[in-house]
């Protein structure tokens, strides 16, 4: 009893006697934890909604678009349970605050159906006491900016207006949230879209299929596709919705993770360097506990306990703040408790590892507590000669024979520098690349800055009214088609702007782009998923038309997963290509895309619709905040690394200070003996850091690229003068840390002690 008594009074100085590194080591710990929280809630499949969508809305598996009601028994076929539908639907425009957005008008019963039913989360369902009541989606509703009761205001095919009433704003788990994926949906009453649409040409029909077996999905659709081969416009199945409700989660977790895994390694290495380094100066204490008759065990137990409850209170708090964060964000039902419960888990197993070592060594301490502490011999370095020889200063020799007079913490205090000092590279990789996403939009396949659409106008009046305009420079025609892909009963986009002999200017990082009609340019996604290289042809089916292209050259696509071919509107057949969809405006170098858009709408009358594009990088902003949040977190750590490697110093040279100042060495110079010692580690650790940073950050913003279907080619790294800036900002950081404590060794009064 009197054991753990005076054990519990000798932790409870030190923490006192080392305030400032005890809360630097909780916080390192706690927000490394916290990342790996966030960043395994981020790629756990739980954070998708399209889960907890289908789950509420009986969602179906499969959605068939048929240009005429399907005839066929599709209930008959092997592996369906349940159909919805089939339903008509309405191509539309949506004219709201001066923007017109396309939309898909579908007739729903009164009664909501059975199966992929939309569950109402504001307002109420269709009624036939209000016939010009809409339930509109709730993705599209919130990007137009709709409330209950609001007017909405719909052009048909025809260019006649109408007016509706938001009835409803509703969840849906039959397509991806606008605008990543369009059009807009809105449900209506089928008396209603006779009104508007009269003309059953102009419609498609919709079929959902809820299937036994999940995974047995695709050889339904293949067996759909063989039966509704002449009527069939496109399908896809759950998976296809699962991953466009992803919303970029996916990227952000991996970046976590990545900073997250590493930045525990570099807290264990830090953990240990502090644990050893205060084993180190604690000999005498030890010593003396020894001959009180403190056993081995007892000891490094103490040194465990004392140790191991820093990391341990950091892993908790970082738990509680991760799991918080996440909940806030997402729901607290969307925090997976089994990997919070492992990642805390196994950061307590890495924590109590790291200073088992330590702890256990200090536990062989011997009984001898009149022992001096003295520092090891040993031979000069290299570098310590090479002072010598280049008649450095004294100070400056004697602080280069200091740095490595232990090798192994001098190894640890560099290495624990050298990884935080990578990841900050690679962060700064990940900032650079955004940056060339938003400075250079045309390298990730906006060339055009503008997209118009005729609207009420007719199609070659836009195209007139586009390429009068004074800031204009090139206008390329083009339409947005879904075809049949080969052998995967699944739907893929074909994207047809220009012509084959005046292309679009995708950014083509593979082989050519395409020069005569037949050929396609196609992103990293439609390579995996076709299984299919440059050189390949490939057939696909447009609205029961065959389309036989040869792919010449992989782009970088950040649309879709990168599931898009391009090709020259010429490619297509007529019925597909004319009139044009849209055009692509590229503008001169300088002009302002909002003045050019008001413009064009003034010329027109308000007759056309013009869209600005949408950066890549403005999607992914979030990235840049994660990245200060996780640099700040690597300061911590490399901090943390370099008061041990002081401390350690001091404790190494405490007796040295009275013999340099007998020597004759001034105040300064003592200091700067100290802080050279210290910063020849730092700077050997940030410079290898920032060299093994710079070495692998394209390719892994290029891995990251690949996997998720964008393509390698879009990985940037820092410039060189970012680069400079950051190496050069961490060493005077880290020297200006160090001269604080070597300040106050140096205006000590350290009296000599015979040896």
């Amino acid at each position: 009893m009197s054991a753990t008594l005076a054990g519990s009074r000798w932790i409870k100085a030190d923490l006192r006697a080392r305030k400032g590194q005890a809360v630097l080591t909780v916080l390192t710990v706690a927000g490394i934890v916290a990342a790996l929280i966030t960043a395994a809630t981020l790629l756990e499949e739980g954070t998708n909604p399209w889960r907890s969508l289908f789950a509420q809305t009986d969602g179906a598996h499969v959605w068939l678009y048929t240009d005429d009601s399907p005839q066929a028994d599709l209930s008959g076929i092997d592996g369906v349970t349940q159909i919805a539908g089939p339903y008509r639907s309405a191509p539309v425009t949506v004219a709201q605050e001066g923007k017109k957005e396309p939309a898909a008008l579908r007739a729903m019963p009164a009664t909501p159906p059975l199966v992929a039913h939309p569950v109402v989360a504001e307002g109420r369902w269709l009624d036939p006491s209000q016939p010009d009541g809409v339930v509109v989606e709730r993705s599209f509703a919130t990007s137009l900016r709709l409330r209950i009761g609001a007017p909405f205001t719909i052009i048909a095919l025809s260019g006649k207006r109408h007016t509706l009433y938001v009835r409803g704003i509703a969840d849906s788990a039959e397509q991806g949230f606008y605008p990543q994926w369009t059009p807009g949906l809105a449900y209506v009453l089928p008396v209603m879209l006779d009104r508007i649409e009269p003309m059953l040409g102009r419609s498609e029909w919709v079929t959902g299929l809820r299937v036994a077996d999940p995974d047995a999905t695709q050889v339904v659709s293949q067996r759909v596709v063989v039966m509704l081969e002449d009527k069939l416009q496109r399908v896809y199945t759950w998976r296809e919705v699962r991953a466009a409700m992803e919303l970029d989660n996916r990227l952000l977790g991996t970046l976590l993770a990545l900073f997250g895994v590493v930045g525990l390694v570099a807290a264990a290495l830090a953990l240990a360097n502090a644990a050893g380094g205060r084993v180190l100066a604690q000999l005498r204490d030890l010593a003396t506990l020894k001959s009180m008759g403190f056993t081995r065990g007892q000891i490094a137990l103490l040194l465990l306990v004392e140790h191991g409850a820093l990391g341990l209170l950091g892993v908790a708090i970082g738990a509680v703040v991760g799991w918080g964060v996440m909940a806030a964000m997402l729901g607290a039902t969307s925090v997976a408790p089994i990997p919070v419960l492992a990642i805390v888990a196994g950061t307590a197993l890495v924590v109590l590892a790291a200073v088992g070592l330590p702890a256990w060594r200090g536990g062989r301490t011997p009984p001898i507590p009149a022992a001096p502490a003295l520092p090891p011999r040993g031979r000069l370095s290299r570098l310590a000669r090479l002072a010598l020889l280049v008649r450095l200063p004294p100070a400056l020799v004697l602080g280069t024979r200091d740095a490595f007079t232990r090798r192994v913490p001098a190894f640890l205090t560099a290495f624990g520098l050298a990884v935080p000092m990578m990841m900050v590279t690679i962060g700064l990789g990940v900032w650079a690349t955004l940056d060339n996403f938003a400075d250079h939009p045309e390298q990730v396949g906006q060339h055009a800055s503008l997209y118009v659409r005729p609207g009420k106008a007719e199609p070659a009046e836009a195209e007139r009214v586009a390429k009068l305009d004074e800031d204009v420079e090139t206008v390329y025609p083009g339409t947005d088609v879904d075809a049949l892909a080969p052998g995967m009963a699944r739907s893929v986009r074909v994207r047809a702007i220009g012509s084959s002999t005046e292309p679009y200017p995708f950014p083509v990082v593979e082989g050519r782009m395409y020069g005569r009609q037949g050929e396609a340019v196609a992103g990293q996604g439609l390579l995996d998923l076709l299984g299919i290289k440059i050189g390949d042809r490939v057939r696909l089916t447009v609205g029961g038309t065959p389309l036989i292209v040869r792919i010449v050259g992989r782009t970088v696509e950040p649309d879709l997963d990168g599931e898009v071919i391009s090709v020259g509107l010429d490619s297509l057949a007529a019925k597909d290509s004319v009139p044009p969809e849209f055009y692509a405006l590229a503008l001169k170098k300088g002009a302002d895309p909002a003045e050019v858009r008001g413009r064009l709408l003034a010329e027109s009358a308000e007759s056309l619709d013009v869209q600005a594009a949408v950066n890549p990088a403005d999607r992914l902003s979030i990235i840049r905040v994660v990245i200060v949040a996780l640099i700040a977190v690597l300061m911590l750590i490399g901090l943390a690394n370099l008061l041990t490697a002081s401390a350690l110093g001091l404790r190494d040279h405490a007796f040295d200070l009275a013999v340099l100042k007998a020597m004759g060495l001034t105040p300064r110079q003592v200091m700067a003996t100290l802080v050279t010692g210290t910063g020849l580690l730092v700077v050997l650790g940030v410079g290898a850091g920032a060299a093994a940073g710079m070495s692998v950050v394209t390719g892994l913003i290029d891995l990251q690229g690949h996997t998720s279907g964008v393509g390698a080619g879009i990985g940037r790294a820092p410039s060189a003068l970012t680069l400079a800036v950051a190496v050069v900002g961490a060493v005077g950081t880290a020297l200006a840390v160090a001269l604080i404590p070597a300040r106050r060794a140096a205006r000590a009064q350290v009296p000599v002690t015979s040896r």
